[in-house]
């Protein structure tokens, strides 16, 4: 018999909320995490889109509280690196800590965004700097943002930010859009986003905030500047999936394809949250997946 039922790998909000659901149920649960509890959820000031907190929640704060709330019930956490997977009957999950043995496994790692790796970028992350407009948006209401990059996420969250902000500059290294014509459309008559094409961040200036971006033409490379409150990277992103990349069938991004019950290729294994495939990469929608996949782990164990 297995050590454990289930092992959940990541601990953000579909893993925490998956530790919750299946040991609840009963189950014998471990949850692996690698780093800080709460996912990226953490970088988040204040979280304002999270059903329950209509004054908002800080995302170190939501991350700790999905924690205790998992613990009530006796989810075992540990801080290790899984550094592979043997799937078998049990599945063997090997850390830096020691190997696990698993009747089930819940993927819950995550992505991560592409960073710019530039001067500022780290300082100012929670201090103007962010990922995701859909999470830290309404905290730029009529100020001036910057968005970089040129795909769809790009000017989806340029529009998205031309809702609240006074002006919107969309930042791009190449001189046309890579994102798709409705979007394109859409942006571009829109008269508070300005684009600022053949163009690179060089720097994110700012003491307490954000107060400016230092910028470099690609083709001239001439240097100017630009005044914001607060730049969206919006570069891409880049699963988690070092330690399952041969196991499950994943999409041409990387990501393990799943179902509706959050079940992958394999028997026993399933993935939620935004490690999977069409993932709407939001806390809430994270937390469902990772109900669905408690529950999904459930039925097998009991089918």
């Amino acid at each position: 018999m297995a050590e454990y039922e289930v092992v959940i790998i990541g601990g953000g909000p579909a893993g925490l909320t998956a530790g919750l659901y299946t040991s609840r149920a009963g189950l014998k649960s471990l949850l692996i995490e690698r780093g800080i509890l709460g996912g990226q959820m953490i970088n988040a000031t204040l979280v304002e889109n999270y059903p329950g907190f209509p004054q908002g929640i800080s995302g170190v704060d939501l991350g700790a509280f999905m924690h205790q709330h998992a613990l009530q019930y006796g989810l075992h956490t540990i801080t290790a690196e899984v550094t592979g997977l043997a799937p078998g009957q049990p599945h063997v999950v090997s850390t830096t800590e020691r190997d696990f043995e698993a009747e089930a496994l819940i993927i819950a790692t995550g992505s991560e965004y592409h960073r710019l790796n530039v001067t500022g970028e780290e300082r100012m992350l929670g201090r103007g700097v962010s990922y995701c407009a859909t999470c830290d948006g309404f905290l730029f209401r009529d100020q001036q943002v910057a968005v970089v990059g040129g795909g769809d996420t790009a000017i989806t969250d340029a529009l998205e930010l031309s809702q609240h902000s006074q002006k919107v500059y969309v930042i791009h290294r190449r001189d046309q859009l890579r994102a798709g014509q409705v979007l394109q459309q859409r942006a571009f008559a829109e008269s508070k986003i300005e684009f600022i094409w053949n163009t690179v961040v060089e720097e994110i200036v700012g003491e307490a905030k954000v107060s400016a971006l230092r910028l470099r033409n690609v083709k001239t490379h001439q240097l100017s500047s630009v005044e914001v409150d607060g730049v969206f990277v919006a570069v891409g992103t880049k699963p988690n999936n070092q330690c399952f990349v041969d196991l499950v069938k994943l999409n041409e991004t990387g990501q393990p394809v799943t179902n509706e019950l959050m079940a992958t290729s394999v028997p026993s294994i399933f993935a939620a949250g935004d490690i999977r495939n069409n993932s709407a990469r939001q806390i809430a929608t994270a937390v469902g997946d990772g109900a669905t996949a408690a529950t999904s782990v459930l039925k097998y164990l009991r089918g």
